[in-house]
């Protein structure tokens, strides 16, 4: 092959002019292309270079070695030098001496572009006759050597890392940010690109353009570019199109968090190049810290807390790639002595630790076994998860050291209340491994992790405790029993635990608690027979209700999840089960509350307060018994077996009842109300009712007489409306909470059906009130009259009528005046 050529120099005047011009080209070159490379191998002497330099000066001039490329895809490889000042103008003369590659093609052998630095076959002048003489190869110049250029990256350590981040964003991003190194020699540029070629996957490496001096950085279009620092600008003198690496001054400060660049630093700083190759080798992809990493480890370079991060975690990954013997250098060199170990560290051992336990021989392991277990336990937090722990999992003589270290600050992590439940599992599975009798500690432990489950299910039951409750079945057992206790105070959470944490009860554990909690869900889906699943939900407990009675306090707060149950299935259970198990396990108070809150319209509520009457009477609060004794009442009112004095009876229960609930009050004033307005109510009763000047009793009563059921029977019954019109006129000053009731039903019930009462109807009520008196008809007569009603009002209100005690009629007011209205 014969590699394409260019000189390009300041050549005295002749047949083709004077000046900068191509003086010989390789046949076959395209022209167009000569143009466009003029613009590349310019020179530019230094700033403070001397106007007539010597030779020795002359050989002190930095070297402009480029690699280029054109806007056709073909790359231009060139080396230009000065040559003198001349007549060829200010800037003195330079030659320049051009390999042109085609687009997709490299250098013969596939060498890299910066090998070809100090190639003897680099000319200083043009040849002679004009015609480049052919070239096949640039070969390695040897100035480049591995010792030299380890003893480069030494030198500039400060600044390796940065500069390898950068190249890397180079590679994967065209936009990002050109590089500008500033070298007093622009042979060190030179180096520095070998550098980058070496860390380079040899694609990158081969794409990688560069020039070692340039005079106007801002013009240059290569990766990267070399200046003195005569011509470099300062920090603020480059915007974000570059990257600016002043090796002549003061070293960076900011930090690099490329694990990758931090990696390939440390390899070049620890003299191994030669592991760049072997970590492309492996799997990862370009770029993949954890290869660079783990080969780095493996070759005793210390990488920092990072690199040892990233080579774990790439070995958990991918075991197989390392090999037995490289493997366990890698473990040895991750188990070192270490004072920088971060979280995120003993994460990725650990995780390593659980890959290899049992895959590879214990000798290999143990370190690593021995770190992790040791930094779990030292550790001040909860540290990562630790998967399954064989008790194989350390040599003898290891397991004896860490039990001999780790057992007194294991006893104190258990014993420390502060500990989650995970760290704590973890210490159990530890100290178990190790050897090291903590079984005094194991009750309080269970107890505490008990607590934390029923608090948060999902929060607390971790892979650790999981693991933990897999391997030690007497931490398994203990806590179930904790946990059975638990449920016996709080079932509904315990229940709420079993639906979300798979709990696996042993055979010969009683745990009826549990087990009915473990029932419940599948005994109230569907929302079905409350009452039969009460009954397979104790069935689950496997215990006698007289031999356990807590368990009915368990079954009954899981099927109705602490809301009373409805009267009928509070009777029920009470018939079933019998008194003495509810009383003994306190769900007696749960009947109480079916009773005091059930609903006004269910019958079953009056007939469960007598049954909890007849029950409980020695149980009940004062207060539970009278409001239980307001519902007999109300009972005794609707089935007609009350004996007198309903009115002050429910009045004195109800002050007794106090705070009385709604419906108690709901069934007894309604019974009461529609009692004192049937047609046999005792006259005395609604005269009690009158002088009770009770707000909440007339409420009820004015309730009930708007009722339909009462309106039907005044629109049908002549003497009802007269016994209505009497008990509604009486004793309008017995108090003013009567007042307002009496005039309200006359004005809103009564007068509305009077006033559509046919003429026959009207006669036969004013004939009933005739029979009553005559003075009551005269005052039916005048009250119905249109427009009377509120003079009549009035009139009644100022009238002083004597109480029942001066031996009246209760219904009795002052006869009234000839031929006038009743005053």
């Amino acid at each position: 092959m014969n590699l394409g050529q260019l000189h390009y120099t300041s050549a005295p005047p002749g047949r083709d002019g004077s000046g900068f011009r191509f003086t010989a080209v390789t046949p076959g070159v395209p022209p167009s292309l000569l143009r466009e490379a003029e613009q590349l191998i310019g020179y530019e002497p230094p700033r403070d270079a001397p106007p007539r330099p010597t030779d020795s000066e002359l050989a002190a001039f930095p070297e402009a070695f480029s690699y280029s490329e054109l806007s056709d895809g073909s790359r231009l490889l060139a080396r230009t030098v000065y040559t003198g000042a001349d007549y060829s103008g200010r800037w003195g003369n330079f030659h320049a001496h051009a390999v042109h590659l085609p687009a997709g093609a490299s250098l013969p052998g596939d060498a890299l572009p910066i090998t070809a630095w100090g190639a003897p076959q680099w000319a200083a002048g043009t040849p002679d006759g004009g015609a480049p003489e052919p070239l096949r190869e640039l070969p390695v110049s040897g100035r480049l050597d591995r010792d030299g250029l380890i003893a480069f990256a030494a030198s500039r350590a400060p600044w390796l890392a940065g500069f390898f981040a950068d190249l890397r964003r180079l590679s994967e991003d065209d936009s990002a940010p050109q590089i500008i190194l500033v070298e007093r020699d622009s042979a060190d540029v030179a180096r520095w690109i070998a550098l980058a070629s070496t860390v380079l996957p040899r694609e990158d490496a081969q794409r990688l353009t560069f020039t070692t001096y340039t005079r106007r950085p801002e013009l240059a279009r290569q990766h990267i570019i070399g200046v003195l620092p005569a011509d470099k600008r300062g920090p603020a003198g480059y915007d974000h199109r570059y990257r600016m690496y002043d090796c002549a001054g003061e070293e960076p400060r900011e930090p690099v968090t490329d694990t990758w660049a931090q990696a390939a630093a440390g390899v070049w700083q620890g003299g191994a190049p030669e592991l760049f190759k072997e970590a492309a080798t492996l799997p990862g992809g370009a770029f993949a810290p954890g290869p660079l990493a783990a080969v780095g480890l493996c070759a005793g370079i210390e990488l920092g807390a990072a690199g040892r991060t990233e080579a774990a975690a790439w070995a958990h990954g991918h075991r197989e790639a390392l090999g037995g013997d490289r493997l366990h250098r890698l473990v040895a060199a991750l188990c070192a002595p270490a004072a920088d170990r971060t979280d995120a560290e003993l994460a990725a051992l650990t995780k390593l630790f659980s890959v290899l336990d049992g895959r590879v021989p214990t000798a290999a392991t143990a370190p690593l076994a021995a770190l992790v277990l040791t930094e779990a336990v030292r550790s001040p937090g909860p540290g990562p998860e630790i998967g399954g722990l064989r008790p194989d999992a350390l040599t003898e003589e290891v397991r004896r050291r860490l039990a001999s270290e780790l057992a007194h600050d294991l006893r104190s992590g258990l014993a420390d209340t502060g500990q989650g439940a995970s760290r704590s599992a973890e210490l159990l599975r530890i100290a178990d491994t190790l050897g090291v009798d903590c079984s005094d500690l194991l009750p309080e432990v269970a107890r505490r992790l008990a607590h934390a489950l029923l608090a948060d299910p999902e929060g607390t039951h971790t892979p650790t405790v999981r693991l933990a409750l897999e391997e030690q079945f007497t931490l398994h057992t203990t806590l179930l029993g904790k946990l059975d206790d638990l449920a016996a105070g709080d079932p509904p959470a315990a229940a709420r635990l079993l639906t979300r944490v798979p709990l696996r009860f042993a055979d010969n554990q009683a745990l009826p608690h549990l087990r009915m909690c473990a029932e419940a869900a599948r005994a109230t889906a569907g929302g079905g027979d409350r009452v039969v699943a009460l009954n397979t939900v104790l069935h689950a407990g496997g215990l006698s209700l007289f031999a356990e009675p807590l368990v009915l306090r368990t079954a009954v707060q899981l099927v109705w999840e602490g809301h009373p149950p409805t009267a009928g299935e509070a009777r029920l259970m009470l018939v079933e089960i019998g008194s003495d198990p509810h009383r003994a396990a306190g769900t007696w108070s749960a009947l109480v509350r079916a009773a005091l809150h059930g609903p006004a319209d269910d019958p079953d509520v009056p007939d469960l307060a007598q049954d909890l009457l007849r029950c409980f009477t020695e149980d009940l609060a004062p207060r539970e018994r009278a409001s239980l004794l307001l519902l007999e009442l109300a009972r005794d009112l609707r089935d007609g077996s009350a004996s007198a004095g309903w009115t002050d009876r429910a009045l004195s229960l109800r002050a007794v009842a106090e705070p009385v609930e709604p419906t108690v009050l709901e069934h007894a004033f309604g019974a009461l109300a529609s009692r004192l307005l049937s047609e046999q109510r005792p006259e005395s009763e609604v005269y009690a009712l009158i002088h009770s000047g009770d707000p909440g009793l007339f409420a009820a009563y004015s309730q009930c007489a708007k009722s339909e059921r009462v309106r039907d029977r005044l629109r049908t019954r002549p003497a009802y409306v007269a016994d209505c019109f009497t008990a509604w006129s009486s004793h309008p000053q017995a108090s003013e909470a009567w007042q307002k009731t009496r005039s309200a039903l006359l004005d809103s019930v009564l007068r509305p059906v009077v006033r559509g009462l046919p003429d026959t109807d009207i006669a036969l009520v004013e004939r009933c009130l005739e029979d009553a008196g005559t003075r009551w008809a005269d005052e039916f007569r005048t009250w119905n009259r249109p427009g009377a009603f509120g003079r009549i009002s009035r009139r009644l209100t100022g009238r002083r009528r004597k109480d029942a005690a001066d031996g009246h009629r209760w219904g009795d007011v002052e006869p009234p005046r000839k031929g006038g209205n009743p005053s």
